[in-house]
């Protein structure tokens, strides 16, 4: 018969060392190039999104610009930065969307004219007095086109959707009016105060393109401003 050696039954079969480390060592080699192709698509998806967004910011602000002209400065300034400015514009512009704005008949539009040209000579003899009616007679016309008059903040953040290039002419002339009713302002103050609401009183009179298509006149463009040569190019009152 037969017999093993005590040393024979004690052998041991195992794998070797060295084939289990090279697997452990592979895979965690896979895991980690996973790991980082899946952190740089990352990064260049949030490069990609932040380039997207800068470039539409630059688009919305740059439009924003071109709508509200002197007006956009004007917000920055008063709420603190471009990011709150353009919110409220946004929002001034949703307000202003939901309006029902309409042109005026052109006999309407014709009348007002008249009375301004009255008003102008009126200013002459009672320049005070003058200014008073010519700020009625801009608040009549805004009434007539549809924008709200009740409240003065509404009406000029209303206005400035598309008339910020004039608005701030409308707010001196103002200013110069209340100061006109309480016995302070100049006569050369007074003359500018004519001038400054003539300026929104001619955008607001301006002939849509296709009515004035036909003939001369002040026509409305993009926008709702006048666009002729005589846009802001107020007179000044006779005498």
């Amino acid at each position: 018969m037969f017999l093993m050696s005590d040393a024979a039954r004690t052998v041991r079969f195992e794998p070797p060392a060295a084939g289990i480390g090279g697997m452990v060592i592979s895979t965690l080699e896979e895991i980690m190039s996973t790991a980082l192709m899946v952190v740089i698509a990352v990064a260049v998806v949030a490069v990609l999104a932040a380039a997207g967004f800068l470039l539409w910011s630059g688009l919305r602000t740059r439009r924003l610009r071109r709508r509200f002209g002197p007006e956009y400065d004007r917000a920055v300034e008063r709420y603190g930065g471009r990011g709150a400015a353009e919110r409220e514009l946004l929002t001034r512009q949703r307000r202003h969307r939901r309006l029902d704005l309409r042109p005026l008949d052109p006999r309407r539009r014709e009348r007002h004219r008249e009375q301004w040209t009255r008003i102008q000579e009126h200013f002459v003899d009672a320049p005070e007095e003058a200014v008073g009616r010519a700020d009625r007679l801009v608040t009549e016309v805004m009434g007539e086109r549809g924008y709200p008059t009740e409240d003065v903040e509404e009406r000029i953040a209303h206005l400035s959707v598309e008339h910020g290039r004039v608005l701030d002419q409308y707010r001196r002339g103002r200013e110069i009016g209340r100061r006109a009713a309480e016995g302070t302002a100049s006569t050369e103050e007074l003359r500018q105060a004519m001038v400054h609401y003539r300026a929104l009183l001619e955008e607001l009179l301006a002939v849509p393109e296709e009515e004035g298509r036909d003939g001369p006149g002040d026509r409305i463009g993009a926008g709702g401003r006048a666009t002729t040569p005589r846009e802001g190019d107020a007179r000044e009152p006779s005498g």
